[in-house]
């Protein structure tokens, strides 16, 4: 399996256990989308996944620079309640982050659970892919 199918079956599995969720997105820190499942028609998706990595990556600047400046620590998760749901986003190793999307009712505790959970392993395998890359091959 590539790192994309694991880190998009790691989002499937991650929808499955919180069916709250309407969306879920890997991003690299740099901006490239590692997987996306959204739950929108591919038509949609692409716009819509584009906007979503542009507003994630302009709020993890001063969210980091935020913890930073207070103390805190490298950054974790941010999480925003609107109206009609939360927006979260977690840190997913040095290298990434999950963007989640959650409907009203969700049971935040257990969203954070899941979350930190998920994050942990999409980092993992992003780590080993870009470690692979690092590593001279073996003759």
């Amino acid at each position: 399996m590539t790192t994309e199918a694991d880190v998009l079956a790691e989002l499937r599995r991650l929808r499955v256990r919180m069916p709250q969720l309407a969306g879920a997105l890997a991003i690299s820190t740099d901006g490239v989308v590692l997987a996306s499942d959204t739950g929108r028609a591919p038509e949609e998706s692409k716009e819509h996944t584009d906007r979503l990595v542009s507003l994630t990556l302009s709020v993890l600047g001063p969210a980091s620079h935020l913890t930073a400046v207070g103390g805190r620590g490298g950054f974790r998760e941010l999480l925003i309640r609107g109206e009609l749901g939360y927006t979260a986003i977690y840190g997913a190793g040095p290298s990434a982050v999950l963007a989640l999307l959650a409907g009203p009712r969700v049971n935040v505790g257990r969203l954070h659970l899941e979350a930190r959970r998920a994050g942990a392993r999409i980092g993992d395998l992003v780590d080993d892919a870009l470690g692979a890359l690092e590593r001279p091959e073996a003759t």
